[in-house]
């Protein structure tokens, strides 16, 4: 099956709160009831054309109008995506007083503190000013100042980041990049199917919502957002170094094995503590993304990208600092390559960046993992995944068996070494296979392709959720997931996977504020720094890099210190010592890890 990376860098891109009473309930996002759309030709042209979006888009109107008033949705990140969708019709059709009203349920809808301040601010600007009659630069002006005026009272700190990655966002976006995807992605499945499904049609709207209505406030939009962060000047404090333990060398301590079970280690950089067989060479295991075994213990990147190597990790340094407003040479090259796609460039461009995050990924987990531990041993079990817009390979049976015993191949390997602590910063859904089974053109319909990932999706799960069972004495650190959502309403394995020595994390920023990215849940029981946090990627440069991958290993890296100082410790028992010495927010939604509390504690139970 499909696998995903927890990853930030293409992040950037792209009801009411009350139900009534006997409605059918939908408790997982995968029996959301599924809807096509028959369309054909240029799908280009369905964007840019009111006369062929308007049938298309009444269609898509009703059917989600339909779902909202007839069933019970039990994640309100559900409710939220499908009102947002037609919010963005609201703006587009000029219903100015249905979108203000709509900007008021999503708002209630909101859990985040600053998802609560910020929910709807850009479309009220815009509609308050079309109602005062302004248009072209006037409007675009005076959408700005109506945002600056929003924003002045609001608490800095809460919506900083918030504000950054708004202003990232407009100094990335262009027509080609707002068009790519329905020129690389949906049209292909159009011209073989001669149908969208629920799930991708609206991704015309947003197209359509992001050439008529973002494109135009472009500029106004990163002078307001420039403007707005200039004059704050302020560093949200960190809160990390405080709770931060190292293990100091030489002193007492047990050696414990931790498993990065990723995308691959550059073992270069971590000699002094990998985890070595007898003959003195690392122990890993590798598998490439058709599940078949590898050699290499990092991917491969292809010959004809072997000379741009060095570009594609400065455009990750050129991310980072987009999302720390960071005005420095790599940023501008990243935004002068993505605001100024030519259209036949997104496939190769975007493919290059997502081969190259994945590339990165798990050696930057594994600094983090390993930093300020001593007696830590890392020990690489990695995985592979397809960087390319469509699936490869394809979801289907034979590939979903291939990928679960390669998975229970990865959890006996992990026991047979006797790692401690695995940490496990990727996930995988019923809806992402769905969606792969649609860009394959495989299912005649959406409910076929809904039975059809089920049954492949149960396959992975069970793979897991068994192997994890089968090792009691490993202690499983998930990443809950970077979808804002209820990673269990996502069925996002492994992050809803519940058992006494899986513990799934999410994340915060240094100032212990919920990233606007992290997703939530009833198994999500910590969080950690997830939100620029500097690592290693391979060949030794360090990148700050954001996600719930990031705040994974720091729960990881803990656990390991409490084994080294105790290593009579079980997995129930670290995770009770880690949530029991952790930090709840006022709000509720929080559980702060405290390493120097944990770790002090560890050293002074009996196990």
């Amino acid at each position: 099956m499909q696998r995903k990376f927890i990853v930030w860098a293409l992040s950037l891109l792209v009801c009411g709160a009350a139900l009534a009473q006997g409605k059918p309930r939908i408790d997982k996002a995968a029996d959301l009831p599924r809807f096509t759309y028959p369309v054909s030709g240029n799908l280009e042209s369905l964007v840019r054309d009111e006369t062929a979006f308007g049938p298309f888009a009444t269609k898509l109107r009703a059917d989600i109008e339909s779902v909202l008033a007839g069933y019970e949705i039990a994640d309100k990140a559900m409710q939220r995506q499908l009102q947002g969708t037609l919010l963005q019709l609201d703006v587009l059709e000029g219903k100015d007083a249905a979108a203000l009203a709509r900007v008021e349920a999503i708002r209630a809808l909101q859990d985040k503190p600053a998802d609560k301040l910020l929910s709807g601010l850009q479309v009220r600007a815009i509609v308050e000013a079309r109602q005062a009659g302004k248009s072209g630069d006037a409007y675009a002006a005076n959408v700005g100042e109506r945002i600056s005026a929003a924003l002045k009272p609001m608490p800095y700190t809460v919506i900083a980041n918030d504000i950054k990655q708004a202003k990232a966002g407009n100094e990335l976006v262009g027509e080609s990049l707002v068009l790519g995807n329905v020129r690389s992605v949906l049209q292909p499945i159009v011209d073989k199917s001669g149908a969208l499904s629920s799930d991708l049609a609206p991704g015309i709207v947003s197209a359509r919502y992001a050439l008529l209505v973002r494109l135009p406030l472009k500029q106004s939009m990163i002078d307001t957002f420039g403007r707005y962060l200039l004059a704050q000047q302020v560093d949200k404090p960190d809160i990390w170094a405080a709770r931060n333990v190292t293990l100091p060398a030489g002193k007492a301590g047990t050696p414990v094995i931790v498993a990065v079970w990723d995308s691959g280690v550059d073992a270069n950089l971590f000699k002094q503590q990998l985890l070595r067989d007898g003959r003195g060479k690392p122990v890993f295991l590798a598998f490439d993304k058709y599940s078949n075994p590898a050699s290499t213990e990092l991917a491969s990147i292809p010959p004809e990208l072997q000379s741009q190597l060095p570009l594609m990790k400065a455009r990750s340094k050129g991310f980072s600092d987009l999302q720390s407003n960071i005005d420095s040479p790599q940023a501008a090259e990243v935004k002068q390559l993505l605001s100024n796609l030519k259209p036949d460039e997104f496939k190769t461009v975007i493919e290059a960046i997502t081969l190259t995050g994945q590339y990165e990924h798990g050696t930057h987990v594994a600094g983090i993992a390993l930093d300020g531990n001593p007696f830590a041993r890392v020990m690489n079990v990695r995985m592979e995944f397809s960087p390319t817009l469509k699936p490869d390979p394809c979801p289907s049976r034979a590939q979903a068996e291939k990928d679960a015993k390669a998975l229970s191949a990865d959890i006996e390997f992990i026991k047979r070494h006797k790692a401690r602590v695995v940490n496990m910063s990727w996930g995988g859904s019923v809806s992402a296979i769905q969606g792969d089974l649609e860009k394959c053109d495989i299912g005649k319909t959406p409910e076929e392709r809904k039975k059809l990932a089920r049954e492949y999706f149960d396959l992975f799960h069970d793979a897991l959720a068994k192997g994890f069972a089968s090792a009691p004495e490993v202690l499983w650190v998930a990443a809950a997931g970077n979808s804002n959502e209820d990673a269990s309403f996502a069925e996002d394995a492994p992050a809803n996977i519940v058992l006494p020595n899986l513990l799934t994390v999410g994340a915060v920023d240094r100032a212990g504020d919920e990233a606007s990215f992290t997703s939530y849940g009833p198994t999500v029981k910590v969080h950690a720094n997830g939100y620029q946090v500097e690592s290693f990627i391979p060949g030794g440069e360090r990148v700050a890099l954001s996600g719930t991958s990031m705040a994974s290993p720091q729960v990881a890296n803990l656990a390991a210190k409490m084994l080294a100082v105790n290593p009579r410790l079980k997995p129930p028992q670290v995770i009770e010592i880690i949530v029991g010495t952790a930090d709840k927010s006022a709000d509720g939604r929080r559980t702060l890890i405290n390493p120097a509390k944990a770790v002090a504690a560890a050293r002074v139970h009996k196990g």
